[in-house]
């Protein structure tokens, strides 16, 4: 697959100077990322019966750069700002997900305006590294988050019941779920139990798996009052589902089968109670089309919008 240009009905400025303002605002005025945030507009709020749509872009941070057959699809940061530009100008997108260097240039950019803000807390379980199931904390903070004006924070929480590196990741899950708690911010937790084979990190996917690391999950934390779960679509996604109470959202990874197929697969999920929407990166940032503005478009199109009305 390759992701060097947008489909024609994408169109963005390629001079590849069009991102240089923000170096000189980082170089001259690093304050300006603070008064961004605080200037910005807030999404009006969650309601029971809307269905979110949030973009995730925390990918790189990781080092996570692949998109399919291409290892390097995420790398280029002037081309991941323009789909995500692409993305968050659809009025049905929420909101962002994102590591810190990305949510500040999408805060200079002025790109998040009546958005939901998610911020990327644990990156140090680097993509292939020794220690990887080791996914120390090095991203966004609760005390930053809340600084920031943010909704919440998101934290992989990959389970390896072979890596003494586990019960670290647990115990720092918890406190992050609780420091959010604290200042009444979402906790999104994304559970796998995962394996090491011939050196990779794999979480594995069986419905039963899924749902063992829903239930370790959700008992994460001294109060679970403020905390989501962050689920792959998989087989018999109503069991799943009766596997928690808490508001769920759906992400994208990367997927196997056509896109048609993912759509299905997330429009059934969807339909299913406690589901609560989308939190979808490279499915939609990078479609094998390129059609950035057409994936957005279509995913909005599968979520609910039918507020339910109080008596």
């Amino acid at each position: 697959m390759t992701l060097t240009s947008l489909a024609s009905n994408n169109a963005v400025d390629d001079d590849p100077r069009r991102y240089e303002h923000l170096s000189t605002i980082r170089l001259e005025d690093p304050g300006a990322v603070a008064r961004a945030a605080k200037s910005r507009r807030r999404h009006p709020g969650l309601k029971s019966g809307r269905q979110n749509f949030i973009v995730a872009a925390d990918h790189p941070a990781r080092g996570a750069l692949a998109v399919g057959s291409d290892p390097v699809a995420m790398a280029d940061r002037r081309q991941l700002l323009d789909r995500l530009q692409i993305a968050l100008a659809n009025p049905a997108v929420d909101g962002v997900l994102a590591s810190p260097d990305i949510m500040d240039d999408l805060l200079l950019l002025g790109a998040l305006d009546g958005k939901l803000v998610f911020g990327s807390m644990n990156r140090g379980g680097l993509s292939g590294l020794v220690n990887e199931f080791d996914d120390r904390f090095t991203g966004h903070t609760a005390a930053a988050l809340e600084a920031l004006g943010a909704d919440g924070g998101k934290m992989l929480t990959r389970i390896c019941l072979g890596d003494p590196d586990t019960v670290a990741t647990l115990e720092a899950t918890a406190k992050a779920i609780d420091s959010l708690a604290e200042r009444k911010l979402i906790a999104m937790v994304e559970p796998f139990l995962s394996v090491r084979e011939n050196g990779r990190v794999r979480n594995d996917l069986s419905t039963n798996a899924v749902i063992k690391s829903i239930a370790i999950a959700e008992g994460l934390g001294s109060t679970s009052a403020y905390t989501w779960m962050k689920l792959p679509v998989v087989a018999e996604m109503e069991r799943v589902m009766a596997a928690t109470t808490m508001p769920t959202v759906l992400l994208g990874g990367d997927p196997d089968g056509s896109q048609d197929e993912v759509f299905a697969s997330w429009q059934a999920a969807l339909a299913l109670p406690g589901v609560q929407g989308l939190t979808v990166g490279r499915t939609l940032l990078y479609p094998a089309d390129g059609d950035v503005a057409g994936a957005v478009a279509t995913a909005a199109s599968l979520l609910n919008h039918t507020t339910e009305v109080s008596e």
